[in-house]
């Protein structure tokens, strides 16, 4: 599997941000690691070899991400007006920096001259990221696949409301949504999962919760509840991937 990693100099953020893609071709998918978790993680935990057969058949090329969760999602106890905003920052790092060099590195791999969109994938927390940023920014982002996330900033912001937050936040945003937005049109052309399980350390209340929002805004994902003996951890996480994955890139018409 070819392998390249990049240290590069953030403007959004004022930092080096490192990142690894893995593939030599294929459509371009961004990993989220959980929770306070690095870029290096979907190696690791072994998410790199679950992603392997479309990795090397060429099918996609895969970034894994650093976050900034240490400084923002995971300290409660500061105050949240500037941790949102921090967050917003790395936010605008993903957007209007790494996009862009994912899909010029996609189009120099593939002999492309464009691509439309870019595909996101997160664990745990870094399926909140996934979901925030696929629903914010359709025009960017043309698929997704969220495991096991938490879809409102009450997680990390308590009952905290700004504009900031709230934009962050799908549970408000897509609640406040009205049902003829022009966004709407644009999810449906895409493909979209969000899955949980409803065993040890899940919290499926999120997505139930999401679930009926999408549902009444006419939002066509799929939503799927794994049962009770699926636990938040990356052995589920895997097989949620190997069934997930065909379906996303158009191999399985299920669902």
């Amino acid at each position: 599997m070819k392998t390249q990693y990049f240290c590069d100099y953030s403007p959004a953020l004022n930092r080096q941000m490192e990142c690894k893609v893995y593939g030599h071709a294929g459509r371009p998918v961004i990993f989220f690691p959980c929770q306070d978790g690095r870029f290096y993680d979907f190696e690791n935990y072994h998410m790199a070899d679950v992603w392997s057969p479309w990795i090397e058949s060429g099918q996609v090329m895969v970034c894994a991400v650093d976050t900034v969760d240490s400084e923002t999602w995971s300290k409660p106890w500061e105050e949240a007006y500037g941790r949102i905003r921090w967050y917003e920052q790395w936010i605008t790092y993903i957007t209007d920096e790494l996009v862009p060099f994912l899909r010029s590195l996609a189009n120099e791999y593939n002999g492309w001259d464009g691509y439309p969109g870019v595909m996101l994938f997160g664990c745990s927390l870094g399926a909140t990221h996934a979901a925030n940023l696929f629903f914010r920014r359709p025009d960017l982002f043309d698929g997704l696949l969220a495991l096991s996330g938490l879809y409102s900033t009450e997680y990390g912001f308590g009952d905290y409301m700004d504009e900031v937050v709230y934009q962050n936040s799908p549970f408000h945003f897509l609640g406040g949504m009205s049902k003829d937005h022009p966004y709407i049109q644009l999810y449906n052309l895409k493909r979209a999962v969000i899955c949980c399980g409803q065993g040890a350390w899940e919290m499926p209340e999120y997505t139930r919760n999401l679930k009926r929002i999408l549902e009444d805004k006419g939002i066509h994902a799929w939503v799927d509840l794994w049962g009770t003996d699926c636990r938040h951890d990356w052995d589920w996480w895997y097989k949620q991937v190997a069934y997930f994955v065909p379906y996303l890139l158009g191999e399985d018409q299920a669902a």
